[in-house]
């Protein structure tokens, strides 16, 4: 029963410096990330990367895209679609195209370095929100902007990074098939994808408000999300795409409130922090200063690219350059989606071992530094355009 010693010295590592760190104004998850640094082989290597924590942190990861998915306002994004749309987009293909560029001259093979290009496509805008709250600008053309953007970056990410893993990955699912059969299974997957969240998720959840169990709608939810989950894995995708869209069929339902505070509750409490509590096991300081020029150029390309690329969508939409470089600074921040892409990255083999820790070091970069620039960005726009919403 040694398991729960180690579980609960996690979870009282993980609280206490997820504390200290939005005491400090910086994201709660960056904490529970150096708590694993703490604990882990790094430091006091009292805690070792076993096989359950991998499989709590399996769980973590889904529980945190299927939140992810909830959360994801389709409703902002029809409003802004294409703004929203041209934002992401350019916002992608710039990071990607760029950093496997450098990449590939620093020496990475071809698909380590679309890897890293697609680790650093991904933008958390839960920071920006809040910086964007606090500064009054949430219901700006910018602001309303980025969170419309932020949705189909999202599904972008996930999209791009399932098929990669699929595609490239060393996973045992659908690993004997025909490379055309497994594009065939993949889009056959997509198909059922729609159909989940049109037609089966609101019937589903409409019968388990009927059924007694006080708990029978959220326990329904968790089954569309492993169900959908497990067969992402099954065609050779990342289970993650699974979660995240049965997230967002989910939320297409009345009963979104209820799942969202329930599954934060379970999510929350236990398996996400063991996530990215393993993401800091898995960290090693050996070798850093050996790739301190490649950290300091990958930071810089990392918020160039993306503030560049999503910036320069923004004002082909149609927004004025003020708030094409908000929006732009808007999209920086990496946080979590980064570290999720990273972490299936370095399970599938697609990131390797020796770039690990520099690359997560860049994400915990790009994270604390989004903040400043938004705040900066914020400032000098003159006068913010309201929306006509």
């Amino acid at each position: 029963m040694g398991y729960l010693g180690t579980l609960a010295l996690i979870l009282v590592t993980t609280l206490l410096l997820s504390h200290f760190s939005q005491q400090l104004g910086i994201p709660a998850v960056i904490g529970q990330l150096l708590a694993g640094v703490l604990l882990g082989p790094a430091l006091l290597n009292w805690v070792q990367p076993t096989h359950l924590i991998s499989e709590f942190a399996e769980i973590g990861v889904i529980a945190l895209m299927f939140i992810a998915g909830l959360e994801s306002d389709l409703v902002m994004l029809k409003r802004y679609f294409r703004p929203g749309v041209l934002v992401a987009v350019i916002g992608v293909i710039v990071p990607v195209v760029t950093i496997w560029a450098f990449a590939t001259w620093w020496g990475f093979n071809f698909t380590a370095a679309s890897f890293l290009g697609i680790t650093f496509a991904a933008t958390s805008v839960s920071i920006s929100v809040e910086v964007l709250k606090e500064l009054d600008a949430l219901d700006t053309s910018g602001g309303a902007t980025i969170l419309g953007a932020a949705v189909v970056d999202d599904i972008l990410t996930v999209i791009i990074l399932s098929v990669a893993v699929g595609m490239f990955g060393t996973g045992e699912a659908a690993g004997n098939l025909p490379l055309w059969l497994t594009l065939v299974e993949q889009v056959a997957y997509f198909v059922v994808i729609y159909l989940v969240v049109r037609f089966a998720a609101p019937y589903l959840m409409h019968l388990a408000e009927r059924l007694y169990p006080a708990s029978a709608v959220t326990i329904m939810s968790l089954l569309v999300c492993l169900g959908m989950a497990y067969l992402a894995d099954v065609l050779g995708l990342s289970a993650v795409i699974g979660a995240f869209f049965a997230g967002v069929a989910i939320a297409q339902t009345p009963y979104r409130r209820e799942v969202d505070a329930s599954l934060e509750a379970i999510g929350y409490a236990v398996f996400i922090p063991v996530f990215f509590v393993s993401i800091g096991l898995n960290m090693r300081f050996t070798g850093l200063l050996q790739d301190f020029w490649f950290i300091v150029i990958m930071t810089v390309l990392a918020l160039a690219t993306k503030w560049i690329g999503c910036g320069g969508g923004a004002m082909l939409a149609g927004l004025s350059r003020h708030e094409g470089n908000v929006v732009g600074a808007g999209m920086v921040s990496r946080g979590e989606m980064a570290l999720i892409v990273a972490q299936i990255g370095f399970d599938a083999h697609l990131l390797h071992r020796d770039f690990y820790s520099s690359v997560i070091v860049v994400i915990i970069l790009t994270t604390l530094i989004a903040p400043f620039m938004l705040k900066a960005a914020l400032r000098t726009t003159t006068q913010p355009t309201e929306t006509d919403a």
